[in-house]
């Protein structure tokens, strides 16, 4: 993941930060921003899903795949909606996603 990229989406994640989409039109006008928020908005689901889970006593299973790129898969099953979310993320993404709240303790790390 671009360097740039991963600030912003640190920076999308920070309530203190005072980065908004609205306010820094310009910072989200070209290709990387646009992915920065394209990865944040995707994160952010997936958290909020992971939490979901969770608060039914479910657990997310995780697995990662043994190529060069190193992927994780993210499996979350919501009974209540009875549906099943499988997700396959890069490294990268999945530090970001570990920093949101909650997440860490609802995967079990």
């Amino acid at each position: 993941m671009d360097p740039f990229v991963r600030r912003l989406v640190q920076r999308l994640f920070d309530p203190t930060s005072g980065l908004s989409r609205n306010r820094h039109f310009h910072t989200f006008d070209n290709a990387e921003g646009r992915q920065a928020l394209q990865v944040s908005k995707r994160l952010k689901a997936l958290a909020k899903d992971i939490a979901a889970c969770h608060a039914e006593g479910g657990r997310p299973a995780i697995s990662r795949s043994e190529d060069a790129a190193g992927a994780v898969t993210v499996a979350i099953e919501l009974t209540r909606l009875k549906s099943k979310r499988t997700t396959r993320l890069g490294e990268a993404e999945y530090e970001l996603l570990l920093q949101l709240p909650g997440v860490r303790a609802a995967l079990g790390q």
